[in-house]
């Protein structure tokens, strides 16, 4: 099962107000009028159809005709609709179906409001599950006015909702997953809800884990890449009967550096402060291993 379809069998078992009810079905069924003005419902979530035929017989003393039928193509799902015929134009009056924008008493309030966009992504939403590389959430409409009023509602959450073209739909979505855990609270839908953050979390602290270790290492190669460089410079003036030429505390420091060839500056410097008696530090030690630099360089420039 899809993580969405758990979050929308998670929602069709919250208990409502009748007045949230009214509003969830508002958001629900947008776009169920059929060409004859006719209500027509297809879903392939079970747990919704059953949802909407009680809703809409228990608000509404509906007549419902309900088919059932295999998916096309490879979709192995079943389709189920739902046909209304009694009190049909005062269902799509009451719930606002017949305009685009639904009638104020629908979200008037912070419970209906809520209600209803519970009913818009239950007909209209998914949501990647957290595992999966990237965090998406998005809700579908085949109206640009719409998806403008719905963007609008969950602005006013400040859930930093953008809208896209895709094909022919108009797409409004989330990436962002503390925004998406937002909207999960916003929508009531609890146990997704900290599945989602648990998820999140551990993802989260991977991610920093890795980008630490990523730094580490990175700073272990420089370690590693710099002491090779020196023991090379060293190396190279050894190989040139230039030895000499170093002043006594280079040349202690050149010794050091060949007798521990993979310590930091930090670590030599400790050691050879232990080692000594005599104090240095990381930047007095980084200045004698520029002057066997700058004694390396000029030895293979005149070999050119």
């Amino acid at each position: 099962m899809s993580f969405t379809s758990r979050i929308k069998n998670e929602l069709v078992e919250s208990e409502l107000s009748k007045l949230e009810q009214v509003s969830e079905l508002s958001g629900l069924l947008k776009n169920s009028i059929d060409n004859s003005s006719k209500l027509n419902i297809t879903t392939e979530n079970a747990a919704i159809a059953r949802l909407i035929f009680n809703r809409l017989k228990n608000n509404y003393d509906a007549l419902i005709r309900v088919s059932v039928k295999k998916g096309y193509n490879y979709n192995k799902n079943y389709i189920y609709g739902l046909e209304v015929y009694k009190n049909v134009d005062n269902i799509i009056k009451d719930l606002s179906l017949d305009s685009i924008v639904p009638n104020s008493y629908l979200i008037d309030d912070e419970d209906t409001k809520r209600a209803y966009i519970r009913g818009v992504f239950l007909a209209f939403g998914s949501v990647n599950d957290p595992k999966t590389s990237q965090y998406h959430m998005e809700l579908s409409f085949d109206n640009l006015e719409y998806a403008n009023f719905i963007n609008d509602i969950l602005d006013s959450y400040n859930l930093n909702s953008k809208i896209l073209k895709r094909d022919s739909r108009f797409i409004v979505y989330i990436k962002e997953s503390e925004k998406i855990t937002d909207f999960l609270r916003i929508i009531k839908a609890t146990n997704a809800l900290l599945y989602y953050e648990n998820i999140r979390i551990y993802r989260n602290r991977n991610n920093k884990i890795n980008r630490i270790n990523n730094c580490e290492q990175a700073n272990v190669d420089k370690i590693i890449q710099s002491a090779k460089n020196q023991i090379d410079d060293i190396n190279c003036i050894i190989k040139r009967d230039a030895y000499q030429l170093l002043d006594d505390k280079v040349k202690v420091a050149a010794d050091y550096r060949l007798k521990y060839p993979e310590e930091s500056l930090t670590e030599l410097s400790r050691i050879m402060t232990m080692e000594t008696g005599t104090s240095i530090t990381k930047s007095g030690l980084h200045h004698r291993f520029n002057k066997i630099k700058l004694l390396a360089q000029r030895l293979k420039s005149k070999d050119n």
